[in-house]
């Protein structure tokens, strides 16, 4: 009688999740599922305070990848009649045709179908995001800048940098030096905590892609001609998708969700696993050991095949075998950016609606405004009632997350809760985004290790690679796992071609690499920064 065959997966979230489904659906392998923590969707879940849902860093639904977008409407259907907030401004959407497609006011188990608008918010007005030059920006910003905006643009195309060294360079060359100064540099040093000189051009070539003004103008145009309400956007540039589809009670529902498909089906998920020891001989994993955050007791794994999505630097660290001294040096510096969420609760916010826009209490109708104000740490606001009006206990409040980029340790990420909050509020008053006196609650929610950096020893990332892929039965997928800036859709593609993979027997891991590479997978689910 044969053994059966197994995989451990390290990490519950999108990428360790999508490849143990796709292991129980499409082989005889049994996956286990380890996660240090007590939550499911790693940076994809759905935080919960008092009723109300916090989605950490904002996760639209929406790829370019048909594989993906069926995957995820094979676990939630799409709506087949309003949402409570399409039904109260008359708001007509795409609804699924099918005849058992559910209703998200008697069914949780749904995709919602939402438009999507972020702005940025800059000099206390609101500005388009992407930037487009329209009338709108050209009385906000004023003539003369505008000029100079146009002028340096025209340069970065007649003469454009030829060698991008670093993120500066990539920014200059697509949106020339002034636009470059007015809303990226400020805000990106903002989230990456370093100069746009010290962060590697790749960072921009995976988030911002083929953006540019050209583009942003183009669209605009094509826009105005003709608005199509197709779902997969195909032929438009993934910055400037205007629609996306989204779980009622936020991304970590889709995760929990295929998590308990994972176990009904006979794979395992154990929480509150960390991996410490990866014992490797032979260019193998023979086994993993784990230990419990709660308890501190040890379990070891061995399995035939092992998926890591933890953070590069800590699975190096925990591989007890012969490694490369170069490649435990590269590895232990590499660079990472947590993140924080601080959520208010509000009677209404001082800002208001005045776009064309209909929204239940005439709230502005924006999923992110990106805070351009020099003078504050913010950095992205979230509004909540516009991503699902489920997310939100009370439909007469307003729940919105301050977006906090920072570093394990450093100042911002140790303050006391109570302090944090108080600190959150002070700044969006200074704003003038609300009144202190509006706030009835908050909350502050904490991510480690949320951003791979494209700094520190990243330029030599290519060495650590080699040796990861030199162990047969080791398969880095995600985010973390991959040290790149993967979304969604691009962390669950890595984890469906390994399992390709394994099933044809290819070792060549090249294919997982390259996703997030090429074209057709990019894609902007999630715009954190």
């Amino acid at each position: 009688m044969t053994a059966t065959r197994t995989a451990l997966i390290i990490g519950a979230g999108p990428a360790g999740l999508t490849a143990a489904y796709e292991l129980l659906k499409r082989s005889d392998i049994k996956p286990i599922v380890i996660e240090a923590t007590e939550h499911i969707g790693g940076i994809s879940r759905t935080a919960r305070y008092k009723g109300n849902h916090i989605d950490l860093g904002g996760h639209r639904f929406f790829s370019k990848s048909d594989r993906v977008m069926d995957w995820w409407l094979e676990h939630m259907p799409m709506q087949g009649a309003p949402a409570i907030d399409d039904r109260e401004l008359g708001r007509e959407i795409p609804l699924s045709d099918k005849s058992d497609a559910p209703d998200p006011e008697k069914s949780n188990l749904v995709m919602l179908f939402r438009n999507r608008l972020s702005r940025i918010y800059y000099l206390r007005k609101f500005f388009d995001y992407p930037v487009s030059l329209n009338v709108k920006t050209v009385l906000n910003l004023g003539p003369l800048r505008i000029g100079r905006i146009g002028m340096s643009y025209l340069k970065a195309r007649a003469l454009p940098i030829r060698n991008e060294k670093n993120l500066e360079d990539f920014f200059i060359n697509r949106f020339g030096r002034e636009l470059y100064l007015t809303f990226f540099k400020d805000y990106t040093e903002k989230v990456w905590g370093v100069s746009c000189t010290d962060i590697q051009p790749e960072w921009g070539a995976q988030r911002i892609k083929g953006l540019s003004i050209t583009k942003a103008l183009l669209h605009a145009a094509k826009q105005l001609v003709a608005r199509d309400t197709d779902i997969s956007q195909k032929d438009v540039e993934t910055s400037l998708i205007e629609r996306f589809l989204y779980p009622k009670y936020g991304p970590g529902q889709m995760w929990e969700t295929v998590a308990d498909k994972v176990r009904s089906l006979g794979g395992d998920v154990h929480m509150n696993q960390e991996a410490v020891k990866l014992d490797l001989s032979d260019k193998n994993i023979q086994s993993v050991t784990t230990r419990n955050t709660v308890t501190g007791e040890t379990t070891q794994y061995e399995a035939d095949f092992v998926f890591s999505t933890m953070a590069v630097k800590d699975l190096i660290e925990s591989i007890e075998g012969q490694i490369p001294d170069k490649v435990r040096t590269i590895s232990s510096g590499l660079s990472y950016r947590d993140f924080m969420t601080v959520g208010l609760l509000l009677n209404r916010l001082k800002i208001r609606n005045e776009t064309a826009i209909k929204t239940v209490g005439n709230l502005v109708p924006d999923n992110w405004i990106y805070i351009q104000e020099r003078e504050v740490k913010l950095g992205r606001l979230q509004v909540f009632n516009n991503w699902s009006p489920y997310l939100v206990a009370d439909s007469g409040k307003v729940w919105i997350g301050l977006e906090y980029f920072c570093t394990e340790g450093d100042e911002l990420w140790s303050m006391a809760d109570d302090k944090m909050k108080a600190f959150a509020i002070k700044e969006l008053a200074s704003i003038d985004i609300i009144d202190p006196a509006e706030v009835l609650d908050g909350v502050v929610i904490r991510q480690k290790k949320t951003y791979p950096g494209y700094f520190g020893s990243y330029d030599q990332f290519d060495t650590v690679r080699a040796f990861t892929d030199s162990i047969s039965n080791l398969f880095l997928v995600g985010r973390n796992g991959m040290h790149r800036y993967n979304n969604q859709d691009h962390s669950m593609l890595t984890a469906m071609t390994a399992v390709d993979n394994i099933l044809v027997g290819q070792t060549d891991k090249s294919n997982i690499w390259d996703v997030n590479t090429e074209q057709e997978y990019h894609e902007t689910n999630d715009e954190t920064s």
